[in-house]
């Protein structure tokens, strides 16, 4: 089925909300080359530079998020509501798309709303296992709903929910071929454990801090490490390279070969990584952010970490990262039990699956 559609796609804020519409709409394009691609985003987020970098248009919308404590910038936000949910109507009165999909973040919801307004066909894909509150708004109303989690039939309408999994890179799927490439693109030690540490793009300031405070303790255990600082701390951080057996990184293209690369993971707790350490089947240790809506972070680990899948650090504990490290690598059982369970979660066809759905959706 070869139609020529037009396809909008709203979703950002964060990677987790941009890659998976990314890796929709890549999918979708694939399938029908003819088709129109549109993205709405907030403006100033991260969607606005990273979409257009992908090859796709993206329109703003002056959105952003309600702050969850007493501040002055929620009295401006009942306006910029009203100016997006106008804007999102100019967009979607002009573009006329055949399918509208949101992926999550500040703009998806002024743009789904209005589609579902005007009866335009719509589904929404829910990457964490507490669903935030834009997306249980929208749930009322749009075709399907593909989530990643069981159980969620407590917040969304059971008839409307496909469990598909997160959409994840492809280039993930066979990184068991890529450990020596790997390797060489980060020169590293062969005979050495690689421990790789991942606060997400931006980066995160605790696990960052505990790093700084621990890292002579980490590297008495003979390891090497891959320090992804992110953006907001590579300045502060990138003298640690001077260690011996130490690489701070700003933020890594290849991910693949980083997985590849890792013996253990440590990371935050976001969906999306989630989904891509599932894939990749390494021992994780998890340390969600505490300071995201509704702490979904924590309920993503624990989805995984209730399974024995993967061992969940708590930020107010992160004092004993050093001695969960010199554990688990003294531990080779629990590395090769962690690896197991954690793949038995993978779901690689997700971004097929969702892709099905469109279709459905369309037909």
């Amino acid at each position: 089925m070869k139609q020529s559609v037009n396809i909008l796609l709203s979703g950002g804020g964060t990677g987790g909300h941009i890659y998976p519409a990314i890796a929709i709409a890549n999918e979708l394009k694939e399938r029908h080359p003819d088709s129109k691609f549109l993205f709405v985003g907030a403006e100033g987020r991260m969607e606005m530079e990273k979409v257009p970098q992908l090859g796709y248009e993206i329109k703003g919308l002056n959105i952003t998020g309600l702050q969850r404590s007493l501040s002055l910038k929620n009295l401006s936000f009942p306006f910029k509501l009203i100016s997006s949910l106008l804007k999102a109507n100019r967009i979607i009165t002009k573009f006329k798309p055949n399918v509208v999909i949101g992926t999550g973040g500040f703009a998806s919801g002024p743009t789904l709303y209005m589609a579902n307004k005007k009866h335009i066909p719509s589904l929404i894909q829910e990457q964490n296992s507490y669903p935030g509150i834009t997306n249980k708004i929208l749930a009322k109303k749009v075709n399907k709903i593909c989530v990643a989690y069981d159980g969620l039939e407590k917040y969304f309408p059971a008839e409307k929910l496909i469990k598909t999994g997160n959409p994840v890179r492809q280039d993930l799927l066979d990184i068991e071929r890529k450990r020596e490439e790997a390797l060489r693109h980060f020169k590293l030690n062969p005979d050495k454990k690689t421990l790789v540490i991942m606060g997400g793009s931006l980066g995160a300031r605790a696990i960052n801090q505990a790093l700084e405070k621990y890292i002579q303790t980490i590297l008495k255990n003979d390891v090497q490490v891959i320090w992804q600082s992110g953006k907001l701390y590579y300045q502060e951080y990138k003298k640690y390279s001077e260690i011996e057996g130490v690489q701070v990184i700003e933020f890594i293209q290849r991910m693949d070969l980083l997985y590849a690369a890792a013996d253990i993971l440590i990371s935050r707790a976001g969906a999306g990584s989630i989904s891509e350490l599932c894939i990749v089947g390494k021992p994780v240790i998890f340390i969600p952010s505490p300071n995201v809506a509704e702490d979904h972070q924590t309920k993503n680990a624990k989805s995984v970490t209730d399974l024995k899948a993967a061992i969940l650090l708590k930020e107010s504990e992160i004092s004993r990262l050093p001695e969960v490290i010199e554990q688990l690598l003294g531990d080779e059982q629990k590395q090769i039990s962690l690896s197991q369970n954690i793949k038995k979660l993978a779901l690689p066809d997700a971004t097929k699956q969702i892709a099905d759905e469109v279709e459905k959706i369309l037909k």
